[in-house]
């Protein structure tokens, strides 16, 4: 392609271009020229230049004009500002472009439609400013795109109204804001053929958690269609976490997508949106494999960026091939300083309004004020919680005067997402029908500090900031583990100093992701309960076979731990449900019993063998060996809770290892809780079945005492301080260090009282599990200990 100095093909320009064509363009250029001999596809296109930006504002006198029209603006007036950015826009499009300046664009489309072979190239254009994608200030989304453009007359008109598009609103806003000064950024506009995305699936992968900042995992999130929906959050995403170290997919998330955008024939509208049929609203819009190739990709873009990668893809529907059509940094998490541990804590919690994705890990609390339109978005005054339908970047200039944003549509890469992040500002997204529910000037507090799922609650909730710094902290020789509960929390837990996961609680996934009482998709066929029924087929849409569904989200929920903390140990604990909270899951009250002591009843190890319930604690068998085998995490150990007998110890073995878990194989571990004062007498001899022992402190406490711990009648008796739980712990460790078997505490105890953890430490003991909240203030009482133990 020949050199123009208004226009350069995506050959002729590379990452250090950014000055002439901007951000989004020199990164085509980049993995145009550099990447495609690794397999990776990228559709050709131009760019005019920052030089053809200039040229137009000084030869049409539009420079002038514009700096009339904005001169003694204030952003924060909201009116004033929209007024001002119309009368910009409406100037630049009125203006027609200089001739060599018109035909340089028209040339540069023939070239590109003759190297398609085509006389009839649908392009996508899209702006991007020079100023674009630095560390410090995102521009993305600030401008325009424009799809499915044909034709002189329509490329012509998409490309003036991406030049208009650096002039509106929320980008005068952002500017101003950030310091820019409007004439020192040029915009340039690609010109890139389109993919026929709209015959298949489009998306966003980003190569970073978006929450946390977790970079061990790709994830790739995708719609059917062409992917503006999920930018403006008309259609939540299929979400899949790749883990980067094993290349494997370690959780699916498929969302209902009934909407897809598609091309549309009319020259004034040339997309639309259409119903997506009910037979594939909740089937996988793109396959694994398509899934696994786009983060291999993405891996191979940040690795040659050297950063963490925010990318757009598109699959086309006619050669079903994929294509990277988008790439810049992700410019939060990446320039974000880690260490400094942040933590928002709830004091108390009120009445749930409504619950969402959550977006980062922050609280906002203000007056709820419901925009559902843009007109109105002169009525938002600052600290108040932004209620909307979604927003788009025309709603910018309020966003980041919120104290909290609420929305009923989206997902985590959505428009309110996205700049939700870039602020600061705590939202919660797809909450389905918060602005039908919310009242107008109703004080709510919108908590994101609870793991994936967000809340929002009624009234004006006290809360508060702890900030750690653990730049400087030193490493104890007790190694210190971590107790996981949900996996929504792993990744951003990962990141607080640790040696692993002492106790990972199988419960949390069951009870919140799965609902499902196992046997009650065992026998799904025989369920008498007809509204059981019909929630199970809700939550388990698109499976055929109920028990791979109770299968395959154990399984996710435990990877995602697994891999927060890889290569570290992660020991999943078996389900330990008592009766009646088995029985509280969907459809389970046919298959448990009433007991009037479920504490000390039909829990633990005393399930597994039972026939009744041996189908499903076999599915968890195989859940942990998906996890193990299929994904490669093999820092997955599992544990057996309330194990009375040494009889008992060896029928469950049995199952575990019939089941595709041979104790050594592949490294695989399998622990003992010490939680019953019989573990503790015949600790040599459990020794000789389990690879360890894990002390639970709460249990072990409630049966040496004989203290029921649900029983507020005799709580005060509850004390895992008294000598003879400290007795019993002393003996089990020197029965361990004796034997060789590894012992650690998963107990609360150490997470409630540091001197209790300083008494372990003295004991002994190889390792401490703690509550994440914990870790820091215990660590530091840890360390006083060793160090008196030295001297």
């Amino acid at each position: 392609m020949s050199e123009n100095k208004f226009i350069k093909f995506f050959e002729q320009t590379t990452i250090k271009d950014v000055p002439v064509v901007g951000g989004k363009n020199a990164s085509l250029g980049e993995m145009y020229k550099n990447l495609a001999g690794q397999g990776i596809k990228v559709p050709n296109g131009f760019a005019t230049t920052a030089a053809a930006y200039n040229y137009l504002l000084e030869q049409t006198n539009l420079k002038a004009g514009i700096k009339k029209i904005l001169a003694g603006l204030n952003t924060h007036n909201v009116t004033d500002l929209a007024k001002r950015g119309a009368a910009v826009r409406k100037l630049i499009i009125a203006t027609e472009f200089p001739e060599d300046l018109k035909q340089a664009i028209l040339e540069g489309y023939k070239k590109l439609s003759q190297f398609y072979k085509t006389n009839d190239l649908h392009v996508a254009v899209r702006s991007s400013a020079t100023a674009e994608d630095l560390p410090d200030a995102s521009f993305a989304g600030q401008q325009e795109t424009f799809l499915n453009v044909s034709g002189e007359v329509q490329l012509l008109l998409a490309v003036k109204k991406c030049i208009a598009s650096l002039f509106t609103n929320r980008a005068i806003s952002y500017r101003v804001d950030k310091g820019f000064d409007h004439f020192q950024i040029a915009l340039s506009v690609g010109v890139q053929k389109m993919i026929r995305a709209d015959l298949a699936a489009s998306g966003v992968i980003f190569t970073i958690d978006t929450e946390s900042g977790f970079n061990n995992v790709v994830l790739v999130s995708s719609i059917y269609g062409l992917g503006e929906n999920i930018v403006q959050g008309k259609v939540d995403p299929d979400e899949f976490y790749v883990f980067k170290p094993t290349k494997t997919i370690i959780s699916h998330n498929i969302s209902r997508k009934n909407i897809k955008m598609i091309y549309s024939s009319d020259p004034k509208r040339p997309v639309k949106d259409i119903k997506v049929p009910a037979s594939d609203q909740h089937k996988q819009s793109i396959t694994d494999a398509q899934v696994l190739k786009l983060a291999d990709w993405a891996m191979q873009i940040e690795k040659h960026y050297g950063r963490a990668m925010d990318i757009e893809w598109a699959l086309d529907g006619r050669d079903n091939e994929l294509y990277i059509i988008q790439a810049r940094p992700e410019t939060i998490h990446s320039v974000r300083d880690y260490s400094v541990i942040e933590e928002y804590v709830l004091e108390k919690k009120g009445k749930t309004i409504a619950t969402g994705r959550s977006v980062g890990n922050r609280i906002g609390a203000g007056a709820a004020k419901r925009i559902m339109n843009i007109k109105d978005i002169a009525k938002f005054k600052p600290g108040e919680v932004l209620v909307t339908d979604m927003t788009d970047p025309d709603w910018e200039p309020i966003m980041k005067i919120a104290s909290a944003i609420v929305t009923d549509k989206g997902g985590r890469t959505c428009h309110a997402a996205i700049v939700s992040r870039e602020l600061g500002i705590p939202c919660v997204v797809g909450t389905g029908n918060v602005s039908k529910i919310v009242k107008a000037g109703q004080a709510v507090t919108v908590s994101c500090a609870e793991g994936d799922m967000g809340f929002v609650y009624e009234g004006k909730l006290p809360f508060k900031i702890n900030k750690t710094s653990i730049k400087n902290l030193a490493k104890p020789k007790t190694k210190i583990m971590m107790n996981i509960g949900s996996p929504d929390i792993a990744f951003l837990s990962s990141l607080i100093p640790n040696d692993g996961v002492g106790l990972a609680r199988e419960e949390f996934i069951i009870n919140d992701q799965i609902k499902i009482h196992p046997l009650a998709l065992i026998n799904y066929p025989k369920l008498k309960d007809k509204k059981d029924k019909k929630k199970i087929d809700e939550l388990t849409v698109g499976y055929q076979d109920k028990k791979q569904y109770y299968i395959d989200k154990l399984a996710q929920g435990m990877a995602i731990i697994a891999a927060a903390f890889y290569p570290k140990d992660v020991i999943i604990r078996f389900s330990d449900f008592k009766t009646n909270e088995y029985a509280n899951l969907i459809g389970g009250t046919e298959y448990e019993p009433v007991e009037s002591n479920p504490m000390i009843g039909w829990r633990g190890a005393s399930r597994y063998y039972t026939p009744q319930f041996k189908p499903a604690f076999e599915l968890e068998c195989l859940a942990i060996k998906k996890v193990r085998e299929e994904m490669k995490l093999t820092n997955l150990k599992a544990m057996v809770p309330f194990c009375r007998t040494t009889r008992e110890a060896e029928q469950v073995i049995k199952i575990i290892e019939d089941n595709g878990l041979k104790q050594g194989a592949n490294g695989f571990e399998l622990y003992c809780m010490v939680e019953i004062p019989s573990n503790v007498i015949l600790a040599d001899e459990f020794a000789k079945l389990y690879d360890g022992f894990s002390i639970g402190s709460n249990d072990l406490t409630q049966l040496t005492l004989g203290v029921d711990r649900d029983s507020a009648l005799v709580s005060k008796v509850y004390d895992e301080n008294n000598a003879a739980i400290k007795k019993l712990i002393k003996q089990v460790i020197e029965v361990a260090k004796k034997t060789g078997t590894k012992i650690g505490i998963c107990g609360q105890a150490p997470s409630d009282f540091p001197e209790f953890a300083q008494f372990l430490v003295e004991c002994g003991i190889d390792s401490i599990s703690l509550n994440p909240d914990t870790v820091i203030k215990t660590t530091l009482a840890i360390l006083e200990t060793e160090k008196k133990l030295e001297k």
